[in-house]
């Protein structure tokens, strides 16, 4: 007589694709994708961006109409941000809806499409700020703009984090891409603020704002290649 083999479990799906090799998969608090808390983790991802997406709209539309009446390419080129950073969620909920939650490949082009969002305003903002530099443009205070940057950096911090925390859960590297836009968006925020801070008490000191666009530009770059990587979601 043949032994009888113990039935095998199925397996459960592991979405690895955000972690580099020799790195250790799911472990204590990083259940494997199918596992309820995986699941329920997916959910409030996905909730999150919806919020981030409605944030940045907002954002996005005040920013802009104060940058371009005030002539701040910081603040405009910070608003244009908002925008990218808007499609960053807008790609994490289209990760996370349907069948696509449970799919690796769609967690792989979550993530790419995540890091190309980054390179989409980098050429933008760079450019401005040489031909600001370059014809000595002077922005003018905005109001509204530091009270927006100065919500943005109490806000912005927030969802970064919590996003990083479930990005490390799922091991999702899209996740993980849109939270780090979050975080950079405070910075630029913070950046901004000063900018416009030193402007308004400081008019020779109107090469700031350029200076802050060029910084703006170089970390959307560098972001992008991490966000391609994978890099920050294990």
């Amino acid at each position: 007589m043949t032994a009888a083999h113990p039935a095998r479990e199925p397996a459960a799906l592991v979405l690895d694709g955000c972690c580099p090799p020799g790195r250790p998969g799911p472990g204590p608090g990083r259940p494997a994708a199918g596992d309820e808390g995986w699941r329920r983790a997916a959910r409030l991802a996905r909730w999150l961006a919806w919020a981030s997406l409605a944030w940045m709209c907002a954002e996005g539309a005040i920013g802009l109409w104060q940058g371009l009446a005030t002539g701040s390419v910081a603040l405009t080129g910070w608003a244009l941000g908002s925008s990218v950073e808007g499609l960053a969620s807008v790609i994490v909920i289209w990760r996370f809806t349907g069948a696509r939650t449970l799919s690796p490949a769609a967690e792989r082009r979550a993530q790419r499409g995540v890091a190309v969002s980054f390179w989409l305003l980098a050429p933008f903002i760079a450019a401005d700020s040489v031909r600001d530099l370059a014809a000595g443009h002077h922005a003018a205070a905005a109001p509204v703009g530091i009270a927006l940057t100065a919500a943005a950096l109490v806000v912005m911090p927030l969802l970064g984090r919590a996003k990083h925390q479930l990005a490390t859960r799922l091991e999702s590297a899209a996740t993980a891409g849109e939270g780090t836009q979050n975080y950079l968006c405070a910075a630029q925020a913070a950046a901004v603020l000063a900018g416009l801070a030193v402007t308004a008490t400081w008019p020779g000191a109107w090469w700031a704002d350029p200076v802050i666009g060029l910084g703006i530009a170089a970390v959307a770059v560098r972001e992008g290649i991490r966000a391609w990587r994978g890099q920050d979601c294990c």
